[in-house]
């Protein structure tokens, strides 16, 4: 029922769609070219033209060549769109900032410890994340659920405001004229950089995150905590020794 009621509501939406510029491709007219900068063999759609920082012409599936923009943009902006490559590079900022945290979240606290719980309210000693979803008290569920709901309600205005004109990813923290507390000054070569450096740091988390997940869902314990014994062998030091003599 729910998903009736979901592909009525995308009907009755793309109905009322303003007509799409040319800045959006569909995958009948796309051009592919054999081999890319990412890989020597497989071949790359046109519509990845290397004007995005990071683009190496990887897209094997064809995300790319999908009008994204048709149907986003009816949602939320009016007249001038982001094109289909644009919608594409924000999912994948937005997913790689997320991967970031859930990183640094994974391994904090094997490394340095929780927070301190109340005593007969809240557990905060666990470890593994998907234990420790059924120990923390629902309160705090609620209050990541509605940061985040608030977060990607501010991006979604800024899209809204920003248009065709809209850097991509950027969330008013650190973008020229946006909330700076560090300071930072780039120059468009620093900023070109600095995007470069981000996406390839998101692409890195996504994939950490996703074995993170895969690890503490068939482990049950932190990753901390079955990493550390791998640097231990005593069982192969009592058969065959150290390499090195002991006692030097």
């Amino acid at each position: 029922m729910k998903l009736a009621i979901a592909a009525l509501t995308a009907a009755t939406a793309s109905a009322f769609a303003p007509a799409q510029t040319d800045r959006s491709s569909t995958a009948l007219n796309v051009q592919w070219t054999e081999g890319t900068k990412a890989l020597p063999f497989g071949s790359s759609p046109d519509t990845l033209d290397g004007s995005l920082p990071g683009d190496v012409g990887f897209d094997p599936i064809g995300f790319s060549t999908q009008p994204f923009a048709s149907f986003n943009n009816p949602l939320y902006v009016e007249g001038n769109f982001m094109s289909d490559l644009e919608w594409l590079r924000e999912a994948e900022l937005a997913h790689g900032r997320i991967a970031q945290l859930a990183v640094v979240g994974f391994l904090w606290p094997g490394l340095f410890g929780t927070l301190p719980g109340a005593e007969g309210y809240a557990d905060f000693s666990e470890l593994n994340p998907f234990k420790a979803l059924s120990t923390v008290p629902e309160s705090a569920i609620y209050q990541i659920i509605g940061g985040c709901a608030w977060f990607e309600y501010q991006r979604v205005v800024r899209i809204k405001e920003q248009g065709a004109n809209r850097v991509v990813g950027d969330i008013g923290i650190g973008y020229p004229g946006a909330f700076n507390p560090l300071n930072l000054n780039y120059t468009p070569e620093e900023f070109a950089e600095k995007q470069l450096q981000e996406i390839k740091h998101c692409r890195l988390a996504m994939i950490a995150a996703f074995g993170l997940i895969c690890q503490a869902n068939n482990s049950g314990t932190d990753v901390i905590s079955q990493l550390a014994p791998a640097f231990e062998a005593p069982e192969y030091a009592a058969k065959a020794g150290y390499f090195l003599p002991q006692g030097i």
